[in-house]
């Protein structure tokens, strides 16, 4: 027999939850999110578990983001698999923030799309040296989702935009700067770490093993990445970056003009509107009628095919320019769903975890 995907466990008052697909860099399906939402919801009144540890198996990282050859299967078939999924996957980002019992991320190696949503949102989030996290999706002609508008938007300055629309990774140091990390514990020492909760709180643990964070790379570039981010377009960030005459922002330019330009152009109106939003619930029913959008659209299948199924890195976007995007087409990603809302903010019916 297999081993299960998600193993869960409680011991001596911590509750563990080891995402185990360690030949997928333990990325994340349907199955794994539904046990994750399981145990969540049956420790949330259990006195024997005074704190919850997320980690992943293997040495590469603790989640590359969701299975994303499943989504293009629905994709081209017209199936509706992928909008289950992603409906309990917010529903279990939104939980995850408001838990009310510590929820400790061990952010260590690859921490990607849905990866940054089941860890991110925690309370406590502990990256290490080896920690490289990023929201991939405008490279598959998809937009940041899993919460991640709302973490990318309140980046210091236009960091996050930078980030959301070149699909820049985040070192340790560049994770904390940025609002999706607290704390950086070397990797040697996080067996330890863990380890000291069963004895410990999370406060007095961190007080022994955390360590003053690496500098942030990104955050000295805040310069010129506010002036040329700050603009009001995906085509006016490239011709701010195009001017600004730097290599580093000659190369965000060229990075960003590889993308999907409908996919670029939605991704900046999502993180606008998610800077102005004013819970995580509201921006993640805002995620969900993007996400429901991209699946039917041709971007999102073709940026699949492109980078993982034929792997001819040659993606034929459509529209193929930025100019050619019109604001029909991207306000089309935000029309509302009706019944088939994801309903998490306050003004709207309340769907927890179940």
């Amino acid at each position: 027999m297999s081993e299960p995907e998600v193993l869960i466990d409680v011991q001596d008052g911590v509750g563990r939850i080891v995402l185990n697909r360690p030949k997928s860099i333990n990325a994340l399906n349907h199955a794994m999110v539904q046990q994750m939402a399981s145990a969540l919801l049956e420790w949330s009144d259990d006195d024997r578990v005074r704190c919850v540890v997320l980690t992943g198996a293997g040495e590469r990282g603790l989640c590359a983001g969701g299975d994303i050859v499943s989504i293009h299967r629905d994709a081209v078939s017209g199936g509706t698999g992928s909008l289950d999924f992603w409906r309990d996957e917010y529903v279990l980002n939104a939980a995850i923030a408001s838990y009310r019992k510590p929820y400790v991320a061990i952010m260590d190696g690859i921490v990607m799309g849905g990866g940054v949503g089941v860890s991110a949102h925690g309370s406590v989030r502990i990256v290490t040296e080896r920690s490289t996290v990023g929201m991939p999706e405008t490279g598959i002609g998809f937009v940041p989702d899993v919460g991640g508008t709302y973490l990318l938007s309140r980046a210091p300055g236009e960091l996050g935009t930078h980030v959301a629309l070149t699909t820049s990774r985040l070192s340790a140091g560049d994770a904390i700067a940025c609002g999706f990390a607290d704390h950086f514990v070397p990797s040697e020492r996080l067996d330890e770490f863990v380890a000291a909760l069963a004895t410990e709180s999370v406060e007095a643990a961190l007080a022994r093993f955390a360590e003053p964070a690496p500098e942030s790379e990104l955050l000295a570039q805040r310069d010129w990445i506010d002036a040329a981010y700050s603009a009001g377009s995906v085509g006016e960030i490239v011709d701010r970056l195009q001017a600004d005459g730097g290599e580093a922002a000659a190369k965000a330019a060229e990075q960003i003009l590889a993308k999907s330009p409908l996919a670029l152009s939605v991704t900046l109106e999502s993180l606008r509107r998610a800077a102005a939003a004013p819970s995580l619930e509201d921006v993640l029913d805002e995620e969900f009628r993007v996400s429901t959008a991209c699946l039917r659209s041709h971007d999102l299948a073709e940026g699949i095919r492109a980078q993982v199924i034929d792997k001819d890195r040659n993606p034929q976007w459509s529209p193929a320019t930025l100019e050619d995007v019109s604001r029909g087409d991207v306000a089309a990603f935000f029309a509302p769903l009706g019944d088939h809302e994801l309903g998490l903010a306050p003004h709207q019916p309340t769907k927890g975890l179940s």
